[in-house]
């Protein structure tokens, strides 16, 4: 997608990490940006330290209601969306999955899945009445490759992000509007404070951790306004995965050589 064409962008989970990141990258490139959270004094914050080419408005992604509400006060504001980033979501909370609580795990996937629905449905219509339009939908690295004990239910709900993507993808792309999923690896945000106010406690011994052994907390992650200009570049390319860190290209390797083991032991005769 050419950014110099686009005018609106809709970030959702835009008042703090990798959602302001991309807010702000994409208000470089002179596009007006709604940003979309659901905590409104963070919100407020952000709007009140940024110019006339912000608008805040208050969203729980679970909430299709409210999605309509906030979308007519981002066009009466700016016009038609033509860059939506559905970005809010919830971490995990370090529980194995057979001892979560169901109605976490409720959430979890209300968020982090449902919401990006939510955002498709609302949106995704028009933009591809309209074209020249494009969708990015927040997974995570956690969707590309092998489980990892503690964030089953996460990686569930951001497999299912990446799969989802890579449909629309296939169906927005005669009307010309791009899809990309974005896998982000670690980067500086307050994911687990989200969590752990969204969904209960984060567990101390797997709070913040890299998939890699403890590689640092969030707090020492990519800065947000290194993966926000990512995720811009990654529109301007029409790129399908925007793919954060590329360390963890092995550990998708990995994940795809146990893809392969296997086929070969079912497919050989007994």
């Amino acid at each position: 997608m050419d950014l110099s064409a686009a005018r609106h962008a809709f970030v959702t989970g835009g008042a703090s990490g990798i959602g302001l990141g991309i807010a702000d990258a994409l208000a470089r490139h002179g596009i007006s940006v709604t940003i979309a959270d659901i905590n409104e004094e963070s919100l407020d914050a952000v709007i009140g330290s940024r110019g006339s080419g912000y608008l805040g408005v208050a969203l729980d992604v679970r909430d299709r209601e409210a999605w309509k509400v906030a979308k007519a006060r981002a066009e009466t504001a700016f016009g038609s969306v033509d860059i939506l980033v559905n970005n809010a979501g919830i971490g995990f909370n370090g529980c194995d999955v057979v001892d979560m609580d169901p109605a976490t795990f409720d959430m979890l996937i209300a968020i982090d899945l449902i919401g990006v629905f939510n955002g498709v449905a609302c949106f995704g219509s028009e933009m591809r009445a309209r074209g020249g339009a494009h969708i990015v939908n927040t997974a995570s690295v956690m969707g590309l490759i092998s489980g990892t004990g503690g964030r089953s239910a996460y990686s569930a709900a951001k497999s299912a992000v990446v799969a989802l993507s890579e449909g629309m993808r296939s169906e927005m792309e005669p009307h010309n509007v791009g899809v990309s999923v974005l896998c982000p690896g670690l980067v500086t945000s307050n994911l687990d404070q989200n969590t752990a106010t969204l969904g209960g406690h984060v567990r101390e011994n797997i709070q913040g951790k890299d998939i890699d052994h403890g590689r640092g907390t969030r707090a020492h992650g990519m800065d947000p306004a290194t993966a926000g200009d990512q995720v811009a570049r990654g529109i301007a390319h029409n790129l399908p995965y925007i793919i954060t860190h590329p360390h963890y290209l092995g550990n998708i390797e990995t994940r795809m050589d146990a893809i392969r083991a296997s086929v070969e032991v079912t497919s050989s005769p007994s």
